[in-house]
């Protein structure tokens, strides 16, 4: 750590020194990160040098741009923030992006829009484009799309050895294999060039109730997505925020125009009136607003499973009782090209439905009951085991996202390119 500020032009922080504790931050508070140092990398050039500090030292890497998906497995790592790796480059004849391993979706999102194309965006637009990608990535647009990590085409890394490569499925298969949505721990991604799709007509937003109205929002939810097209994708929401009533939602984005959605979406339109609904024609660039999650940091215990069906007996357990203490249960319809062949180690995703938990530990009591709680909903419903890579919480490992066939394949890519482990990724595949 002597030689680690000479080593590198970007911003060292060392334990004392002032700033250091909000630069280990990660995007959830909950998740303690006791790290060696913080690293800002300059560029892609600070990055190798970085690399090649930490494995002469015997020292390994954590990579984050801003935080997401932490762990807690970072410990003792130092904490490489690749925020300042931020150049977007739009090729609009191609329908190419080259995206630094610091943008944000949102920002691609508004850059590709002028050429009447987009990226395949997720539910928040401040999650930066190459963690959803090294994670798989579940879109807006997946039904009708596939996995975020299916549009990649090239990934610009520093190895293990401190050198800057660039990846393509010709290459270096395996690595690019593994890089599509296996995690972070094989390289340092800089940047990648991803495949943009032209820009849909789109038609989306929020219908919101009182929770009393959940079982008959959860009857309409089922009926649209037992016969949804690929183009439409629908969520529901269970919420109960602190201070408010229980309430139900129900999000939706529709690639197409808003008579054809609206025609889809009817059975809503037979409920109760809502409290509100936001159901409008809207840029690709306008999507976070549908769900409007946090864009700050915060505390939060989140648990995710895969159902393997919606029946009766699921959608009863779902509403038996009230979610509290959780702050909200998110069911999202998935299916469609998710289900298609897909060269990445997540595969197919077959189930078609994803349960997302999320509630706010407060304190050691609440902490608990939160986990007790989502513990009772996934023991209660038909879930698959599997969960996807971006969803795993602290206490999941590599094992609960990926079959046994995949998670061997990644073990061998992470002992052919990085033995002496020099890198740590949220997630690690193991040995």
């Amino acid at each position: 750590m002597d030689t680690l500020r000479s080593a590198v032009r970007g911003s060292v922080l060392l334990p004392g020194d002032p700033g250091f504790d909000a630069a280990r931050r990660p995007w959830n508070l909950a998740v303690e990160q006791p790290v060696a140092a913080v690293v800002e990398a300059a560029d892609a050039d600070d990055v190798a040098a970085l690399v090649r500090h930490a494995r002469s030292a015997g020292l390994s890497v954590s990579a984050q741009p801003n935080g997401h998906g932490a762990t807690g497995r970072a410990a003792g790592t130092i904490l490489l923030r690749t925020g300042r790796l931020d150049t977007l480059e739009i090729d609009p004849a191609a329908r190419r992006a080259r995206v630094g391993a610091g943008v944000p979706s949102g920002r691609v999102q508004a850059a590709a829009a002028p050429h009447g194309l987009t990226g395949l965006p997720g539910s928040s637009p401040v999650v930066s484009v190459a963690g959803v990608a090294l994670g798989g990535g579940l879109s807006w647009f997946g039904r009708a799309h596939g996995w975020v990590a299916d549009a990649v085409t090239a990934f610009d890394i520093v190895d293990a050895e401190g050198r800057r490569r660039h990846v393509t499925a010709g290459s270096d298969p395996e690595l690019f294999w593994a890089l599509r949505g296996g995690g972070g721990d094989f390289a340092v991604v800089t940047a990648l060039e991803l495949a943009l799709h032209p820009a849909p007509r789109l038609f989306g937003g929020r219908v919101l109730w009182a929770g009393g109205h959940a079982p008959e929002v959860m009857d309409a939810f089922r009926r649209i997505t037992a016969g949804a097209p690929d183009e439409l994708t629908v969520w529901l929401d269970l919420l109960h925020f602190p201070g408010a009533g229980t309430m139900v939602a129900v999000d939706a984005t529709y690639l197409g125009g808003a008579d054809a959605a609206r025609d889809l979406l009817a059975p809503l339109d037979r409920l109760a009136p809502p409290l509100s609904d936001s159901r409008r024609v809207m840029a690709v660039s306008e999507l976070g607003g549908i769900t409007a999650e946090p864009t700050d940091p915060g505390p939060g215990l989140s648990r995710a499973e895969l159902l393997t069906e919606l029946d009766d007996a699921a959608a009863k357990s779902l509403l038996a009782d009230p979610i509290a203490p959780l702050l909200s249960v998110q069911l999202r319809h998935l299916g469609g090209a998710f289900t298609r062949p897909s060269d990445t180690p997540q595969g197919p995703l077959t189930e078609p439905y994803a349960l997302y938990m999320f509630g706010i530990p407060a304190d050691p009591a609440t902490a608990a009951a939160v986990a007790g709680r989502q513990r009772a909903f996934a023991e209660s419903l038909p879930v698959s085991g599997r969960k996807p890579l971006t969803f795993l919480n602290p206490d999941e490992s590599a094992a609960d996202a990926f079959g046994p066939a995949a998670l061997e394949r990644l073990r061998a890519v992470k002992r052919q390119y990085d033995p002496d482990g020099v890198f740590r990724s949220n997630v690690p595949v193991g040995s």
